[in-house]
Formats: structure tokens, C-alpha cells, sequence
């Protein structure tokens, strides 16, 4: 399986019901071995960090056996929100 940024977007997306999703290949050739990921969903509303970033990391469970870093920002709309205007 090649991963890729929009493949791990689209699944965010889909499975997370997410807001919104931006994912960066930060490798530094861009081989897709490194991402980064801002996910925006109401699923994480109440959770502390380590269960969002748990729920991220089942809904990739897969993509994440082929790629060798990912870093993540979850955050509910209302973060979101704040965290834009400021």
C-alpha cells in the first residue's frame, strides 16, 4: 500500500466525520515515510488528548504499519475556532 497525504486525509475525513483535515508529507524528499496531520472533529469533544490522538491512530491503524512518522494536532471545532483568531 503507497500511502499518501490524501489518502490520510480522505480517511480522516470520512471516518472521523472531521471538519476539517490538513495532512503535510514532511519527509524530506517527500517519499511519504513522514506526515503530519491538523484534524478538526466534534468526535473529539470531551476526550482528553491521549484518547483523540487514540482514535486517530485506530482509524489509521493501517497506514501506519508503512509510514515511519506522524505527528498530530486534534482538536474540536470550537479549538479550532479560537486557536484561528488568535
Amino acid at each position: 500500500m503507497v500511502v499518501t497525504a490524501e489518502l490520510i486525509r480522505d480517511k480522516l475525513l470520512k471516518e472521523l466525520e472531521a471538519v476539517h483535515v490538513d495532512v503535510e508529507d514532511t519527509s524530506a524528499n517527500r517519499c511519504a515515510t513522514s506526515f503530519k496531520a491538523l484534524i478538526v472533529s466534534s468526535q473529539f469533544e470531551g476526550k482528553p488528548l491521549l484518547q483523540r490522538q487514540r482514535l486517530v491512530n485506530s482509524c489509521l491503524a493501517e497506514e501506519l504499519k508503512e509510514i515511519h512518522a506522524f505527528e498530530q494536532k486534534a482538536l474540536t471545532p470550537e479549538q479550532w475556532e479560537k486557536q484561528k483568531s488568535q
